[in-house]
């Protein structure tokens, strides 16, 4: 079997640090399958349960994500209570030998096997006369590390703008559209309705500007788009949160496409791509303000867009 260069790592969110990592790899064996191994579910949550960090996306937007920045083959590894009871010696007989790996790189910090026992130089004692192992340093934003708990810890301040700073591109939230109660209609803003998994990453509850993206190969009514032709992409004012004015308790990503109440979304897969935020949320008095406010943040929403 042709030989590879490996890439290990949990690679949440894929931002530029990790796609500086396939760079690198691919740079330094150009002329090998660029093959990287990931995990899922997120070792913490096997070992810690009720620890594990929010995700920043699905595994199968990971998948793409990382196909997208080079990768020739995603390999998902099956994170269980038993696998992390592996010694570093059976993750690189096990796992990494039957790659063919002429070179595996990974993140100067990487940790492996039971108790994180393993570390890179571990790694380099185990890989000796068999391939060869190179660590890179984390990438830097603004002398902050770019890592996945950076961007976590932007989104739940609500600093989407920051948040897209790390990633290299605005926080995408992806989802299937629900029916919901049907009151943003009744109030002149029709909504499409995510549902926020338990386990899934999403901004702070509040109301921001971003746009709606239709995933599904239809237009905006619902049939079949003609080869060739892109996704439909909307301008939206997107409230993230509970909606309690009404006393809601499901937390929900609520997407106003601007000017639009003829789109037939129901059952779409629809990604929504954070811009800006605009404002928390509120609980207000009555219909009547809450009306007000919206309009207020339809008017921020197309300047910040511009989307006049």
């Amino acid at each position: 079997m042709e030989s590879s260069v490996v890439v290990i790592g949990n690679f949440d969110g894929v931002h530029p640090g990790h796609r500086a990592v396939l760079r690198a790899a691919k740079a330094l064996e150009p002329g090998r399958p660029l093959v990287v191994l990931t995990f899922w579910p997120h070792p913490l949550s096997v070992v810690a349960p009720g620890a594990g960090p929010m995700l920043l996306t699905s595994l199968e937007e990971r998948v793409s994500l990382l196909k997208q920045a080079g990768a020739n083959r995603v390999e998902v590894l099956d994170f269980t209570p038993a696998f992390s009871q592996w010694s570093p010696e059976k993750f690189v007989e096990d796992v990494l030998v039957p790659l063919h790996p002429a070179r595996v790189v990974v993140g100067e910090n990487f940790r492996f096997g039971h108790r994180a026992a393993g570390s890179l130089e571990t790694l380099r004692t185990l890989a000796q006369d068999r391939f060869e192992v190179t660590g890179l340093p984390l990438v830097r934003f603004e002398n902050e590390e770019t890592c996945s708990t950076a961007i976590r810890d932007a989104l739940l301040a609500g600093r989407v703008e920051n948040a897209a700073e790390h990633l290299g591109r605005p926080f995408r939230f992806t989802g299937i559209v629900r029916l919901g109660d049907q009151r943003g209609r009744q109030l002149g803003f029709p909504t499409a309705n995510l549902i926020v998994p338990d386990l899934l990453a999403c901004p702070m509850d509040g109301v921001y500007a971003g746009w709606v993206t239709r995933l599904d190969g239809l237009d905006a009514h619902g049939y079949p788009l003609p080869d060739g032709t892109p996704a439909p992409r909307w301008p939206a004012a997107i409230s993230v949160g509970t909606n309690p004015t009404f006393d809601g308790h499901q937390r929900r990503v609520e997407s106003y496409v601007l000017d639009r109440d003829d789109l037939e979304l129901y059952g779409a897969l629809l990604a929504v791509d954070f811009v800006a935020h605009l404002r928390g949320q509120v609980k207000f008095d009555g219909i009547e303000a809450l009306i007000v406010q919206m309009r207020d943040d339809v008017v921020r929403t197309r300047l910040l867009l511009g989307a006049c």
